[in-house]
C-alpha cells in the first residue's frame, strides 16, 4: 500500500477514486509517564514516554485507515492528512484521513519506449 501526503504519486498515475477513508485511535495519559514527563520539566528534554505514545497513536492510526483503503480495494491513499484533539483532560484523539484510490505505473511515452 502506497501511502503519501501528496496528491499524485511520481510514477504512478490514478485510474480509480475508492473515497475518503480514516483511521483514529483516543489515548490517555499513563501515571508513570506523567511523573517522568514532571520530573523532564525540571531539568529539560525530550520526553521519550509521550514521544513513544505518539508514536504509537500514530501507527495504530495509520493501520486503521490502511485497512479500510484496503477493504474498499484502494492500493494507494492520497492527501494524508493527520489531526489530534482532546477528548477529555488526559485524553486525546489522534485521526488520520486521506482519499483511498487505485494506482498504476506510468508507462514509458512510445518515443522513450523505442530508441531511434
Amino acid at each position: 500500500m502506497l501511502v503519501v501526503n501528496t496528491e499524485t504519486i511520481p510514477g504512478y498515475r490514478i485510474v480509480a477514486l475508492r473515497g475518503l477513508v480514516q483511521g483514529n485511535t483516543v489515548r490517555a495519559k499513563h501515571l508513570g509517564r506523567d511523573i517522568a514527563a514532571g520530573l523532564k520539566n525540571l531539568v529539560g528534554g525530550e520526553l521519550r514516554g509521550y514521544t513513544e505514545l505518539l508514536t504509537e497513536s500514530r501507527r495504530e492510526a495509520m493501520q486503521r485507515m490502511i485497512a479500510q483503503a484496503q477493504q474498499l480495494g484502494a492500493n494507494a491513499v492520497v492527501n494524508v492528512r493527520f489531526s489530534t484533539s482532546a477528548v477529555t483532560q488526559g485524553a486525546a484523539e489522534l485521526y488520520v484521513y486521506g482519499t483511498a484510490v487505485v494506482v498504476e505505473p506510468e508507462t514509458p511515452a512510445a518515443s522513450e519506449a523505442q530508441p531511434l
